[in-house]
């Protein structure tokens, strides 16, 4: 299979051999697709090895053989976001989440748009928490594990003054007043999922809990081997007890 003038987002490169690269890009029409990148490393391949970097949208051309293209082209589309601070942190979680959760060569628009946008408004240095809560609701979506998220799992209208918690089968679950601490604190409030469901950025102490409420759904996809980004903000929040904690992955 040839692939030509593919739009597609860097998702991961990383060396191979000696002078080449190993790419993970999510492409618009074929989903993830994996790609060989031979003798980028050289003076005369600067251009291509920085259409390369993660986040970058490019074009590329690739010729399938096995289960990894051999890339012959690509030419990046746009200046990729040039992130720091929380912003860095959510574009490597934005990355790796989709690297973790799309599987190889199935063709999902939805989620291409989605990565898009949200690549985007990190860029324009939207709230990264409010902006990767997003992308998570849309990933799960367009894999086809979303929810209704303005009903519970039994088809009950949201009640925002409830807390509920995401079971990653059923939807969400209305908790009893009298359930204990523990489960309440990996819950969100249903006004959070009100919010998530209008596309309307909840209140400020909401998306806590409804990050940690989102996190079990993915942690259960993911399997028993969790996201490095998740490792490395408990590793800073370990390290560094006094610094305010990001809420955004």
């Amino acid at each position: 299979m040839r692939y030509t003038a593919e739009p597609a987002f860097v998702l991961h490169a990383r060396p191979w051999r000696e002078t080449s690269l190993l790419v993970e890009a999510l492409s618009e029409r074929h989903g993830r697709i994996g790609l060989v990148a031979r003798g980028v490393q050289g003076p005369k391949r600067q251009a291509l090895r920085a259409a390369l970097q993660p986040l970058q949208w490019i074009r590329f051309e690739a010729v399938q053989t096995g289960e990894l293209a051999r890339l012959t082209a690509a030419e990046a589309q746009d200046a990729a976001p040039r992130l720091t601070g929380d912003a860095m942190l959510a574009g490597f979680y934005l990355n790796e989440l989709t690297l973790r959760l799309a599987p190889r060569h199935d063709p999902s628009p939805e989620l291409y748009a989605a990565y898009g946008r949200a690549r985007a408004r990190l860029g324009a240095l939207s709230p990264p928490a409010w902006t990767l809560r997003r992308y998570e609701r849309d990933l799960l979506d367009a894999l086809g594990f979303g929810f209704d998220w303005s009903h519970d799992g039994d088809g009950a209208p949201i009640d925002s003054a409830a807390r509920y918690r995401l079971d990653p089968e059923h939807g969400p679950r209305r908790l009893l007043s009298d359930r204990g601490h523990a489960d309440r604190s990996g819950a969100a409030t249903g006004r959070a999922l009100l919010a998530l469901a209008q596309d309307a950025a909840p209140e400020s102490e909401d998306l806590a809990g409804l990050r940690r409420a989102m996190r079990g759904v993915l942690a259960h996809h993911l399997g028993p081997r969790g996201l490095k980004s998740w490792e490395l903000l408990s590793e800073l929040a370990r390290v560094a007890p006094r610094a305010k904690p990001t809420d955004s992955a």
